[in-house]
């Protein structure tokens, strides 16, 4: 028996965040989460393995448009 696997949309405050990528200089990992814009607070979320993860992070927040990288 095979289960479903419930993609759960889930939301952030689009008026104070932004979606961004951080990424380490030294061994290339990537986190995906959201950056206050007022006061630069970074909210990890998810790490990001490959482009699948990134897709994934995507979907569950209902985010289309590319995602800046920061350093």
């Amino acid at each position: 028996m095979f289960f479903k696997k419930n993609t759960v949309k889930k939301t952030y405050d689009r008026e104070n965040q932004k979606p961004v990528l951080k990424c380490s200089i030294c061994n290339g990992e990537q986190v995906a989460g959201f950056l206050n814009v007022h006061n630069n607070v970074f909210e990890d979320v998810m790490l990001i393995r490959d482009h699948d993860d990134l897709e994934r992070f995507k979907a569950q927040y209902g985010i289309s448009e590319e995602i800046e990288k920061i350093y």
